[in-house]
């Protein structure tokens, strides 16, 4: 005879509904019953959000739901970073294992793992980090290998996670009686597991576009309506950041996309007259090796132009110091610029004051003179986007032009970001040297001089080469 509490948790399993209010005791949105209802009956589900609407408690009510519902199951979850999964989900499935007697009686929760107390070796769920810099196969690591006759893959704020990951969950549904995977992440990039699902691949997956829209009657209640009719008033319905943060859609071009490649190389076969550059401060900028494989990079910038870089390798402090003092002398310019972050620019510093020509030290994780940045870092990056968007005239060089076009930004509360130098070095496949150099140039207002000596600019320019400088 079955028993009163296996007949509820089979109830449970196809209706994790009534799992949710009977065992949370909330009313899920329109968008989370939908959701909630065709988890049983679909393999493969994508969560398009919006800003702020709920996805991560919808999540922790399927995991908790397939916990419960399901005999030796595992569960493996993963995000764009582990401290992401950590602050995120994890936290959630805590917050909702509070609110259930049932869930705490029954399972035990830590930082890495949720356990059965009855079989804490073969029914759990595992918090997973994919590492950045590691090559594909070690990536998919992060869910190969999973074997189980109930199997479920939840990946949170997939748009930046690895399609190698992904891979490793799709292998997972091969076998086993009921497998699933759960993808949930804002529609920012239009590359990635998360825009396949909801293009090319839409026929293998049961897509749900969680939005703020205001005429929209199953938009997600935890949205403010105010918040957002502001937002499309002030932007425009079709503005990039209101498609993906109110309506829940993928914009027409990737949003975190900090510069295009038909932007830069558009800069890249610019050429400005004297008349429109000749009045601005001439500015150096030094990006000093960190690594073995990186370079030590010297840019120079005059308003709208850009010389070709200075590219050194394997020289110590006083090596380029040398060479940097020669071009600031040579091209009579107004400021020296220096990367000091992490104390790696230090030396050249250091050494070039005691040459007497004064180097500004640049911290790229200190405090912005715009508050609306994150850091130096992501203001400067940013201001050299606007300039190359603005007129900016850079040298034809391939390397900068990858560099350029493969940094993003994001949102960090209402603050800009940009990605760490690891993760662009992971993608790029080495630092992008080039690309910092030049952001260091805006690091802070300059005054040009007000006399220069003509005959040592001519002799400057008949010894240098200006190709990308000058028309």
């Amino acid at each position: 005879m079955i028993s009163a509490e296996a007949r509820q948790l089979q109830t449970y399993k196809e209706d994790p509904i009534r799992f949710v209010r009977e065992q949370f005791g909330v009313e899920p949105d329109d968008w989370q019953k939908d959701v909630l209802g065709k988890f049983p009956h679909s393999k493969r589900q994508a969560l398009l959000a919006s800003k702020g609407v709920g996805k991560t408690a919808v999540l922790a009510w399927l995991c908790w739901n397939y916990l419960a519902t399901r005999l030796d199951c595992k569960i493996a979850a993963t995000s764009i970073t582990s401290d992401n999964l950590r602050d995120g989900l994890w936290t959630e499935m805590a917050y909702w294992q509070n609110k259930s007697p049932f869930l705490k009686a029954a399972f035990d929760w830590n930082k890495e793992r949720i356990t059965s107390k009855e079989s804490p070796s073969t029914h759990w769920m595992s918090a997973r980090a994919w590492p950045k810099a590691a090559d594909a196969g070690r990536q998919a690591d992060t869910l190969a290998g999973l074997h189980a006759d109930y199997l479920l893959f939840v990946l949170d704020e997939v748009g930046g996670i690895p399609d190698a990951v992904m891979a490793a969950a799709e292998a997972g549904l091969a076998s086993g009686i009921e497998s699933h995977i759960v993808m949930a992440g804002n529609p920012t990039m239009l590359e990635g597991p998360l825009y396949r699902a909801a293009t090319r691949e839409r026929a293998l997956w049961d897509v749900t576009s969680i939005n703020a829209d205001p005429d929209n009657p199953k938009r997600s209640k935890r949205v403010s309506e105010v918040w957002a009719r502001e937002q499309i008033d002030k932007y425009g319905r079709d503005n990039p950041w209101v498609l993906v943060n109110v309506f829940g859609q993928f914009p027409p071009s990737s949003l975190n996309a900090l510069l295009g490649i038909g932007e830069v190389e558009e800069a890249m076969k610019r050429r400005h007259a004297a008349g429109a550059y000749e009045h601005a401060a001439r500015i150096v900028g030094v990006d000093v090796a960190r690594q073995g494989d990186d370079k030590t990079v010297i840019a120079r910038r005059q308003g709208l132009i850009t010389l070709p870089f200075v590219t050194l390798r394997n020289e110590d402090s006083h090596q380029v110091a040398g060479r940097v003092a020669l071009e600031y002398d040579e091209w009579e310019a107004d400021s020296i610029q220096i990367d000091a972050t992490g104390g790696y620019g230090w030396g050249v510093i250091d050494a070039l004051r005691s040459m007497n020509r004064k180097a500004v030290a640049v911290e790229f994780s200190g405090s912005p003179l715009n508050a609306g940045f994150l850091n130096k870092r992501a203001e400067i990056w940013w201001q050299m986007a606007q300039w190359v968007k603005e007129g900016g005239a850079l040298p034809d060089d391939p390397e900068l032009a990858s560099e350029l076009t493969t940094v993003t930004y994001s949102f960090k509360g209402d603050k800009i970001q940009i990605e760490s130098k690891d993760q662009i070095k992971e993608r790029l496949g080495r630092s992008p040297d080039l690309a910092d150099a030049l952001a260091i140039t805006f690091a802070q207002p300059v005054a040009p001089r007000t006399v220069r000596d003509i005959s040592q600019v001519s002799r400057y320019k008949r010894g240098r080469s200006t190709s990308g400088w000058a028309a």
